[in-house]
């Protein structure tokens, strides 16, 4: 079963994999994001302008299927390995692929990783990302100031067990503090819509008095914002947070469905991304951690965001 696993990722590749001609002596990098939404598409897009402006750059990318696409990962691994790239950006969709990054390593390409990081893991040569523990804490300072003692949320997760995802629940609970809020359910959603549309309706039909709803990733906030809209929930009776400010986020903001989202810079992660990538591939000093910022957008700064 593995094998066959493996096998049909391989063949995902034939797709995913983009590797245009260009001159011998330019430096071949890859770039391999976890799945097609709108985030990592605004990722991959800034990386790409960024070669195209550096002539001896090349840029070789690839992309998972969905956020748990572990097989599919390392199939792109090793074949950008087999490829020849110096060097390999990647956002990897779970600390599981280490050991295809470590193969990497072993054959001297520099890896650099791109919004979640590997803890502890020694290979990676930078991390380039946002601070979600820090993202988190700026959502949970929001809620704070919205909910009272006794007041109930529920929790839709991204992919439990992955650091950057968990670092934001873990950072919204400590940016909470200090109100006694009941969290009635944490449900795993794999950062999908569907996922955060069925969890947000158990957790509004086990709890008609839920008074709000947290979303580590944005799909399943947006999610989250259509099982309120069905169940016909009107918009100041419903606390909706979300994270990433994506894929329809903002403009949900506007119609007051959900109040409020932590704003990464995807751009920005994919263009610094493939900056330090290539430095640290011609040898030059590169920071070991570099953090994109994050911002909390809300109806009254919509503007700024869009």
């Amino acid at each position: 079963m593995r094998l066959r696993r493996r096998l049909l990722a391989g063949l995902a590749i034939a797709a995913a994999l983009v590797s245009p001609a260009v001159a011998a002596d330019t430096i071949k990098l890859g770039l391999i994001t976890k799945f097609p939404v709108e985030f990592y598409s605004t990722m991959q897009d800034a990386a790409q302008k960024y070669v195209a402006a550096h002539s001896d750059l090349q840029l070789v990318t690839g992309q998972g299927q969905s956020g748990t696409d572990i097989e599919g990962q390392i199939a792109l691994i090793e074949s950008m390995i087999t490829q020849g790239v110096k060097g390999i950006a990647i956002t990897p969709v779970d600390p599981t692929v280490a050991p295809a990054l470590d193969k990497a390593v072993a054959a001297g390409i520099k890896v650099v990783l791109i919004d979640n990081d590997i803890p502890n893991w020694k290979g990676k040569t930078a991390l380039v990302a946002t601070n979600n523990l820090n993202g988190g804490k700026i959502a949970g300072a929001y809620l704070k100031t919205v909910l009272k003692d006794g007041d109930k949320i529920g929790i839709l997760e991204g992919v439990p067990g992955v650091p950057a995802l968990d670092d934001r629940v873990t950072g919204m609970l400590s940016g909470l503090e200090g109100v006694k809020v009941n969290v009635v359910g944490k449900t795993g959603t794999n950062c999908t819509q569907e996922l955060g549309v069925s969890a947000a309706e158990d957790l509004l039909t086990a709890n008609p008095d839920l008074k709000a709803i947290y979303a580590a990733c944005g799909p399943p906030a947006v999610g989250a914002a259509q099982a309120i809209q069905n169940a016909k929930i009107a918009n100041d009776a419903m606390i909706l947070v979300g994270f990433d400010a994506c894929c329809g986020e903002l403009d949900n903001i506007k119609s007051g469905v959900e109040d409020a989202t932590v704003a990464q810079f995807p751009a920005k992660m994919g263009e610094l991304g493939i900056e330090t990538l290539a430095n640290a591939v011609q040898g030059k000093a590169v920071e070991a951690n570099v953090d994109t910022g994050t911002g909390l957008v809300t109806k009254d700064n919509l503007a700024k965001f869009q």
